[in-house]
Protein backbone atom coordinates (compact mmCIF):
# COMPACT_ATOMS: atom_id res chain seq x y z
CA UNK A 1 0.00 0.00 0.00
CA UNK A 2 1.27 3.40 -0.76
CA UNK A 3 2.26 5.56 2.27
CA UNK A 4 0.99 8.37 0.92
CA UNK A 5 -2.62 6.90 0.44
CA UNK A 6 -2.43 4.49 3.66
CA UNK A 7 -5.13 5.24 5.81
CA UNK A 8 -4.88 6.85 9.30
CA UNK A 9 -8.38 7.99 10.23
CA UNK A 10 -8.74 6.64 13.71
CA UNK A 11 -5.60 5.97 15.78
CA UNK A 12 -6.67 5.18 19.11
CA UNK A 13 -5.35 5.08 22.61
CA UNK A 14 -5.09 1.75 24.27
CA UNK A 15 -3.33 1.29 27.80
CA UNK A 16 -0.28 -0.85 27.48
CA UNK A 17 -0.99 -2.37 30.70
CA UNK A 18 -4.34 -3.70 30.62
CA UNK A 19 -4.49 -7.24 28.41
CA UNK A 20 -8.66 -6.87 27.89
CA UNK A 21 -7.60 -3.55 26.08
CA UNK A 22 -4.89 -5.16 24.36
CA UNK A 23 -7.30 -8.04 23.05
CA UNK A 24 -10.13 -5.69 22.61
CA UNK A 25 -7.83 -3.57 20.12
CA UNK A 26 -7.11 -6.73 18.08
CA UNK A 27 -10.88 -6.85 16.68
CA UNK A 28 -11.88 -2.87 16.34
CA UNK A 29 -11.95 -1.09 12.88
CA UNK A 30 -9.11 1.17 13.40
CA UNK A 31 -6.60 2.17 11.12
CA UNK A 32 -3.67 2.69 14.16
CA UNK A 33 -3.12 1.84 17.79
CA UNK A 34 -0.98 4.01 20.42
CA UNK A 35 -0.02 1.47 23.02
CA UNK A 36 0.79 3.90 25.41
CA UNK A 37 2.83 3.53 28.35
CA UNK A 38 2.72 6.81 29.61
CA UNK A 39 -0.48 8.30 30.59
CA UNK A 40 -2.60 5.43 30.74
CA UNK A 41 -0.26 3.74 33.25
CA UNK A 42 0.71 4.03 36.88
CA UNK A 43 3.77 4.67 38.23
CA UNK A 44 3.85 1.24 40.36
CA UNK A 45 2.07 -0.64 36.71
CA UNK A 46 5.21 0.96 34.48
CA UNK A 47 7.52 -2.17 34.28
CA UNK A 48 4.57 -4.55 34.33
CA UNK A 49 3.56 -2.92 31.40
CA UNK A 50 6.37 -3.31 29.06
CA UNK A 51 6.24 -7.15 29.19
CA UNK A 52 2.67 -7.29 29.04
CA UNK A 53 3.13 -5.30 25.77
CA UNK A 54 5.63 -6.82 24.81
CA UNK A 55 3.50 -10.03 25.03
CA UNK A 56 0.66 -8.83 23.43
CA UNK A 57 2.36 -7.42 20.32
CA UNK A 58 4.33 -10.95 19.99
CA UNK A 59 0.99 -13.06 19.70
CA UNK A 60 -0.24 -10.73 16.53
CA UNK A 61 -3.75 -10.43 16.00
CA UNK A 62 -3.61 -6.90 14.96
CA UNK A 63 -4.05 -7.11 11.44
CA UNK A 64 -2.57 -4.25 9.50
CA UNK A 65 -3.64 -1.45 11.83
CA UNK A 66 -0.20 0.28 12.39
CA UNK A 67 1.12 -0.47 15.73
CA UNK A 68 2.71 2.43 17.72
CA UNK A 69 4.07 2.53 20.80
CA UNK A 70 4.00 5.98 23.24
CA UNK A 71 6.73 5.73 25.60
CA UNK A 72 7.79 8.07 28.80
CA UNK A 73 10.10 10.90 28.20
CA UNK A 74 13.46 10.25 28.20
CA UNK A 75 13.68 12.64 31.34
CA UNK A 76 12.08 10.31 33.33
CA UNK A 77 13.04 7.01 35.19
CA UNK A 78 11.19 4.61 32.64
CA UNK A 79 12.28 6.22 29.65
CA UNK A 80 15.52 4.43 28.97
CA UNK A 81 13.59 1.53 29.36
CA UNK A 82 10.83 1.83 27.78
CA UNK A 83 12.80 2.93 24.71
CA UNK A 84 15.13 -0.09 25.22
CA UNK A 85 12.05 -2.22 25.60
CA UNK A 86 10.33 -0.99 22.23
CA UNK A 87 13.33 -1.81 20.05
CA UNK A 88 12.64 -5.37 20.81
CA UNK A 89 9.04 -5.01 19.91
CA UNK A 90 7.15 -5.59 17.12
CA UNK A 91 6.51 -2.59 16.54
CA UNK A 92 6.01 0.17 13.51
CA UNK A 93 6.77 2.93 15.56
CA UNK A 94 7.31 4.76 18.43
CA UNK A 95 5.75 7.92 20.07
CA UNK A 96 8.25 10.16 22.05
CA UNK A 97 5.92 12.57 24.27
CA UNK A 98 6.18 16.52 24.84
CA UNK A 99 9.00 16.64 21.80
CA UNK A 100 10.32 20.14 22.15
CA UNK A 101 13.69 20.04 19.63
CA UNK A 102 15.00 18.25 17.10
CA UNK A 103 17.25 16.79 20.32
CA UNK A 104 14.78 14.99 21.96
CA UNK A 105 15.03 12.85 18.32
CA UNK A 106 18.40 12.86 18.16
CA UNK A 107 18.49 10.86 21.89
CA UNK A 108 15.38 8.49 21.17
CA UNK A 109 17.05 7.52 17.48
CA UNK A 110 20.02 6.66 19.75
CA UNK A 111 18.44 4.22 21.47
CA UNK A 112 15.87 2.82 18.87
CA UNK A 113 17.80 2.62 15.51
CA UNK A 114 16.03 2.96 12.65
CA UNK A 115 12.51 2.32 13.98
CA UNK A 116 10.43 5.15 12.81
CA UNK A 117 9.37 7.70 15.14
CA UNK A 118 6.77 9.62 16.09
CA UNK A 119 6.91 12.73 17.58
CA UNK A 120 3.49 14.33 20.20
CA UNK A 121 3.62 17.60 19.88
CA UNK A 122 2.12 19.49 22.95
CA UNK A 123 4.26 22.01 24.46
CA UNK A 124 4.62 25.96 23.17
CA UNK A 125 8.59 25.08 22.59
CA UNK A 126 7.09 22.10 20.64
CA UNK A 127 5.06 24.27 18.66
CA UNK A 128 7.37 27.12 17.68
CA UNK A 129 10.12 24.43 16.83
CA UNK A 130 8.01 22.45 14.83
CA UNK A 131 9.93 23.23 11.31
CA UNK A 132 13.03 21.86 12.83
CA UNK A 133 11.21 18.73 14.46
CA UNK A 134 9.58 18.00 11.42
CA UNK A 135 13.05 17.66 9.36
CA UNK A 136 14.57 15.18 11.58
CA UNK A 137 15.39 12.61 9.48
CA UNK A 138 13.75 9.58 11.58
CA UNK A 139 10.30 11.48 12.04
CA UNK A 140 7.52 10.15 9.83
CA UNK A 141 4.73 11.29 11.77
CA UNK A 142 3.08 13.75 14.73
CA UNK A 143 0.63 13.90 17.02
CA UNK A 144 -0.91 16.73 18.53
CA UNK A 145 -1.41 16.34 22.11
CA UNK A 146 -3.99 19.38 22.58
CA UNK A 147 -4.90 18.31 25.70
CA UNK A 148 -1.23 19.14 27.40
CA UNK A 149 -1.08 21.96 24.80
CA UNK A 150 -4.40 23.64 26.03
CA UNK A 151 -2.99 23.59 29.49
CA UNK A 152 0.19 24.54 28.69
CA UNK A 153 -1.30 27.68 27.24
CA UNK A 154 -3.70 28.16 29.96
CA UNK A 155 -6.59 28.60 27.23
CA UNK A 156 -10.22 28.63 28.15
CA UNK A 157 -12.46 25.43 26.22
CA UNK A 158 -13.80 27.04 23.12
CA UNK A 159 -15.20 24.53 20.69
CA UNK A 160 -13.70 26.34 17.72
CA UNK A 161 -10.80 25.47 19.36
CA UNK A 162 -9.37 29.46 18.12
CA UNK A 163 -6.96 29.72 21.47
CA UNK A 164 -5.24 26.45 19.69
CA UNK A 165 -5.11 27.57 16.23
CA UNK A 166 -1.32 28.98 16.15
CA UNK A 167 -0.19 25.75 17.27
CA UNK A 168 -2.10 23.37 15.26
CA UNK A 169 -1.08 25.38 12.36
CA UNK A 170 2.45 25.45 12.54
CA UNK A 171 2.72 21.69 13.27
CA UNK A 172 0.56 20.98 9.81
CA UNK A 173 2.44 23.25 7.53
CA UNK A 174 5.95 21.74 9.24
CA UNK A 175 4.03 18.22 8.77
CA UNK A 176 3.00 18.53 4.85
CA UNK A 177 6.38 20.42 4.03
CA UNK A 178 8.17 17.34 4.84
CA UNK A 179 5.27 14.81 3.89
CA UNK A 180 4.79 13.66 7.51
CA UNK A 181 1.60 11.75 8.70
CA UNK A 182 0.26 14.05 11.38
CA UNK A 183 -3.12 13.32 13.06
CA UNK A 184 -5.30 15.73 15.39
CA UNK A 185 -5.61 15.82 19.08
CA UNK A 186 -8.97 13.96 20.77
CA UNK A 187 -12.10 15.03 21.95
CA UNK A 188 -12.51 14.30 25.72
CA UNK A 189 -16.07 14.33 26.00
CA UNK A 190 -16.68 10.60 24.48
CA UNK A 191 -20.10 10.18 24.52
CA UNK A 192 -20.65 13.73 22.26
CA UNK A 193 -20.75 12.45 18.63
CA UNK A 194 -21.79 15.69 17.69
CA UNK A 195 -19.61 17.32 19.01
CA UNK A 196 -16.67 14.97 18.15
CA UNK A 197 -18.10 15.00 14.22
CA UNK A 198 -17.69 19.00 14.42
CA UNK A 199 -14.12 18.58 15.78
CA UNK A 200 -13.24 15.69 13.04
CA UNK A 201 -14.96 17.72 10.31
CA UNK A 202 -12.36 20.78 11.36
CA UNK A 203 -9.20 18.97 11.36
CA UNK A 204 -10.22 17.24 8.56
CA UNK A 205 -10.71 21.02 6.84
CA UNK A 206 -7.52 22.02 8.11
CA UNK A 207 -5.49 18.97 6.63
CA UNK A 208 -5.31 16.54 9.54
CA UNK A 209 -4.83 12.97 8.34
CA UNK A 210 -6.56 11.57 11.05
CA UNK A 211 -7.74 11.78 14.63
CA UNK A 212 -6.34 10.30 17.83
CA UNK A 213 -9.63 8.53 20.01
CA UNK A 214 -9.83 8.14 23.76
CA UNK A 215 -12.66 5.72 23.69
CA UNK A 216 -13.81 3.01 20.95
CA UNK A 217 -17.23 4.62 20.86
CA UNK A 218 -15.40 7.29 18.37
CA UNK A 219 -14.01 5.21 16.10
CA UNK A 220 -17.04 5.17 13.26
CA UNK A 221 -17.47 9.15 13.90
CA UNK A 222 -13.77 9.62 12.75
CA UNK A 223 -13.54 7.23 10.10
CA UNK A 224 -16.66 8.79 8.32
CA UNK A 225 -15.13 12.54 8.57
CA UNK A 226 -12.07 11.58 7.35
CA UNK A 227 -12.88 9.28 4.33
CA UNK A 228 -13.57 10.60 1.09
CA UNK A 229 -17.45 10.88 1.05
CA UNK A 230 -19.20 9.05 -1.87
CA UNK A 231 -19.66 12.65 -3.51
CA UNK A 232 -15.78 13.33 -3.16
CA UNK A 233 -15.18 10.29 -4.86
CA UNK A 234 -17.36 10.49 -7.95
CA UNK A 235 -16.21 14.32 -8.05
CA UNK A 236 -12.29 12.80 -8.54
CA UNK A 237 -13.51 10.52 -10.68
CA UNK A 238 -15.18 12.75 -13.53
CA UNK A 239 -12.34 15.40 -12.76
CA UNK A 240 -10.30 12.76 -14.09
CA UNK A 241 -12.06 11.10 -16.84
CA UNK A 242 -12.97 15.07 -18.10
CA UNK A 243 -9.21 15.95 -18.05
CA UNK A 244 -7.91 13.04 -19.83
CA UNK A 245 -10.54 13.68 -22.48
CA UNK A 246 -9.31 17.04 -23.29
CA UNK A 247 -5.69 16.18 -22.89
CA UNK A 248 -6.79 13.22 -25.51
CA UNK A 249 -7.99 15.95 -27.93
CA UNK A 250 -5.57 18.45 -27.56
CA UNK A 251 -8.04 20.61 -27.59
CA UNK A 252 -10.01 23.04 -25.01
CA UNK A 253 -10.23 23.42 -21.50
CA UNK A 254 -11.69 21.04 -18.92
CA UNK A 255 -14.59 22.00 -17.15
CA UNK A 256 -16.46 20.11 -14.35
CA UNK A 257 -19.64 21.10 -12.62
CA UNK A 258 -18.87 24.79 -14.16
CA UNK A 259 -15.44 24.91 -12.83
CA UNK A 260 -12.31 24.60 -14.42
CA UNK A 261 -10.14 21.47 -14.04
CA UNK A 262 -6.16 22.02 -14.25
CA UNK A 263 -3.11 19.54 -13.46
CA UNK A 264 -2.85 20.61 -9.77
CA UNK A 265 -7.32 19.54 -9.23
CA UNK A 266 -6.26 15.79 -11.20
CA UNK A 267 -3.51 15.06 -8.62
CA UNK A 268 -6.00 15.85 -5.61
CA UNK A 269 -8.32 13.67 -7.46
CA UNK A 270 -6.01 10.78 -7.54
CA UNK A 271 -4.91 10.80 -4.22
CA UNK A 272 -9.24 11.09 -3.39
CA UNK A 273 -9.12 7.45 -5.34
CA UNK A 274 -6.33 6.32 -3.60
CA UNK A 275 -7.20 6.72 -0.09
CA UNK A 276 -10.82 5.65 -0.64
CA UNK A 277 -9.29 2.32 -2.57
CA UNK A 278 -7.02 2.03 0.54
CA UNK A 279 -9.48 2.15 2.89
CA UNK A 280 -11.88 -0.32 1.22
CA UNK A 281 -8.75 -2.81 1.20
CA UNK A 282 -8.19 -2.44 4.55
CA UNK A 283 -11.84 -3.44 5.11
CA UNK A 284 -11.99 -6.30 3.10
CA UNK A 285 -8.78 -7.51 5.02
Amino acid sequence: MDPRSRPYRSVLYIPGSKPRALDKARGLPVDAIIFDLEDAVSADEKDNARDTLKEALAQGGYGQRIKIVRINGLDTPWGHDDARAVREMDADVVLLPKVGSAADLDALAAITGDLPIWAMMETPRGMLNAAEIAAHPVLTGMVMGTNDLAKELQTRFRADRLPMMAGLGLCLLAAKAEGLIIVDGVYNAFKDDEGLAAECAQGRDMGFDGKTLIHPAQVDVANAAFAPSPEEVDLARRQIAAFEEVEASGQGVAVVDGKIVENLHVATARETLAKAAAIEALQAG
